[in-house]
């Protein structure tokens, strides 16, 4: 969480006063419509739903793309374990995947592992690092793949002129405490394809065939869950987008100051980035282990494999392929034996124990920016 003040307090209070909480009770067209349409225009993407975290958008737009018991979803090695999980939850499996020097996921490695079973990729924007995007939508029409983005991470980035999330066939973001905007827990589903979007809205919402848009739907309903939010999450999101791209030009302008000074030394080399003009995530990769752990003892920092759950050998529950009930296990429905080791993606292992996120000193004055790049490289 980057910004909150005033304007997303007043805002709430709105909310309580018109004793309206829910956003379908009683008709739409409250703050949480308001701020998917106002998400859709500063994004430039057709449709957008609100749910009430950056997982449930990645089950709901998978789910809505029709990902289903049998298929292979491609993760990358390196992510919030939920990006690999979501699959498990509409019947489908992942596929490991490793990331190169981007911290992104490699496309590379990514046409390694597609097989005939392969219906969907989920390229990670992790810490505000694009994806090669590019990259990846040519392997996907290449081998007729879907594409989610989870831009949980990123939200509001950009790459080549375009904002994460809305490059795929679907998009999520999620809202929580330390995201770019937030409202605690909270998230979104973004497409350009109308259908997509009726099979979200239906997903995401048991009592979907009830509501005022059922007339207009043309697809046929399906039964759903609940990952509603309320007009209170609605009515903070409508200010934080309000500040989003301030934010971002905050931490642009923060990340330029701090690779300058980076520039200048030969003790580790900046993070490539995919998209540099658009760059506002900042990682640095040391040539050694040694070295990168000579380095976090004198500043007191950390690298990225000890992220917990954001690298994939501490999965335990996927690795384990377990589930709630057995009959519901979806590595009894692949198509072919699927097995993951602890030592499967060695190359995420070696950059990762090498590799340090950078936060960007979001409330320092520049002047006290430089000095603590300064201070990284004495």
């Amino acid at each position: 969480m980057y910004e909150m003040g005033k304007a997303e307090i007043d805002a709430v209070i709105k909310v309580l006063k018109s004793r309206q909480f829910m956003r379908y009770r009683g008709g739409e067209g409250g703050f949480t419509e308001t701020f998917e349409r106002d998400l859709c225009a500063k994004f430039n993407v057709a449709h957008a739903l609100t749910v009430n975290s950056g997982t449930s958008a990645l089950i709901c737009a998978l789910a809505a793309m029709g990902v289903g018991p049998g298929d292979e979803v491609i993760v990358p090695a390196y992510t919030w374990v939920a990006s690999a999980l979501a699959p498990l939850a509409v019947g489908a499996v992942p596929v490991i995947a490793d990331i190169n020097d981007t911290l992104t996921i490699d496309p590379a490695d990514i046409e390694r592992k597609i097989t005939k079973y392969t219906k969907a990729i989920i390229p990670v924007h992790m810490i505000n690092l694009a994806c090669d995007m590019n990259a990846i939508m040519k392997l996907a029409k290449k081998y007729k793949l879907l594409v989610c983005e989870d831009a949980c991470q990123a939200v509001g980035v950009s790459y080549r002129g375009k904002r994460l999330g809305t490059i795929g066939h679907t998009g999520a973001y999620s809202f929580n405490q330390y995201k770019n905007i937030t409202c605690g827990e909270g998230g979104a589903v973004v497409t350009n394809d109308d259908r997509t979007y009726e099979r979200s809205l239906m997903y995401h919402d048991a009592g979907s065939f009830t509501r005022n848009y059922a007339s207009s739907v043309k697809e046929p309903f399906f039964p759903g869950v609940n990952y509603r939010v309320s007009e209170v999450q609605g009515a903070i999101m409508g200010e934080q987008l309000k500040r989003l791209d301030g934010i971002l030009a905050k931490l642009q302008e923060r990340r330029k100051i701090m690779v300058d000074i980076f520039a200048g030394t030969n003790k580790f080399k900046v993070a490539e980035h995919n998209a540099e003009a658009d760059a506002v995530g900042l990682a640095i990769i040391f040539d050694s282990q040694k070295e990168a752990q000579a380095f976090t003892k004198k500043h007191k920092t950390g690298l990225l494999i000890e992220t917990g759950r954001h690298v994939y050998t501490n999965w335990e529950p996927l690795l384990e392929q377990r589930s709630f009930h057995p009959k519901m296990n979806p590595f009894n429905w692949t198509q072919r034996k699927v097995v993951y080791t602890r030592d499967m993606c060695k190359p995420t292992l070696d950059i990762l124990a090498r590799a340090m996120n950078i936060g960007t000193p979001y409330n320092l004055n520049l002047k006290d920016v430089k000095a603590f790049a300064k201070k990284l490289i004495a």
